[in-house]
């Protein structure tokens, strides 16, 4: 059997979850609360996932899909290596702003979640990795070991994500994620070489 297609009725209930998901958590939420907050059948629930954790995934890569895709957008019109690596980090911290603490804790919580911003983050790395490479390759970029500075750029990005570095740091996410294009930008371009990173 083929899986039916989605309406456009359940495509507005997912953005609305989306909504609640983003502001209050869900972890604590029952398909009850869910129905109540959105006023729908448990039915209607059960038609987008059969099931509180597979709802919750559904949202989360959701989520995570429709922010990407805002963000690519906004790439795709940059000029260079620097302002695509500046316009993505921006893009991320506006992507990510609107998510509160409670649903930022809740996707860690959830295995099933925790892969979706696990891949996230991988994701995040590979595309600064291809900007640094974009860069190098024509000459606004000091030769670096590209795969080494984009794992690290990874976990200042999972580490921004997860609000461990913006708590400790006492910053926004926003603000988080201007440091790093900061702190990006100006190792890439400094003056100076290092030679154990050349050809690397």
């Amino acid at each position: 059997m083929t899986r039916p297609r989605p309406t456009a009725r359940h495509a507005a209930l997912l953005e609305q979850l989306l909504g609640l998901f983003l502001a209050e958590g869900f972890a604590e939420a029952t398909m009850d609360d869910f129905a109540a907050r959105l006023r729908c059948s448990k039915s209607t629930l059960y038609a987008l996932a059969p099931s509180k954790e597979q709802l919750a995934l559904k949202v989360v890569v959701h989520f995570f899909r429709t922010a990407t895709e805002r963000i690519e957008k906004r790439v795709a019109g940059a000029a260079d290596a620097r302002e695509r690596i500046a316009t993505y980090l921006a893009g991320a911290a506006e992507e990510l702003g609107v998510a509160s603490p409670l649903f930022v804790a809740d996707v860690a919580a959830f295995p099933s979640t925790r892969a979706v911003y696990q891949r996230n983050a991988k994701a995040a790395a590979d595309r600064i990795r291809a900007f640094i490479l974009e860069g190098v390759a024509d000459g606004h970029f000091r030769a670096v070991h590209t795969t080494m500075v984009a794992e690290m750029a990874g976990w200042l990005i999972e580490g921004i994500q997860s609000g461990v570095l913006g708590a400790r740091a006492g910053v926004s996410d926003a603000v988080a994620f201007s440091v790093l294009a900061d702190l990006l930008l100006g190792g890439l371009t400094q003056a100076g070489t290092a030679e154990s990173c050349r050809g690397l």
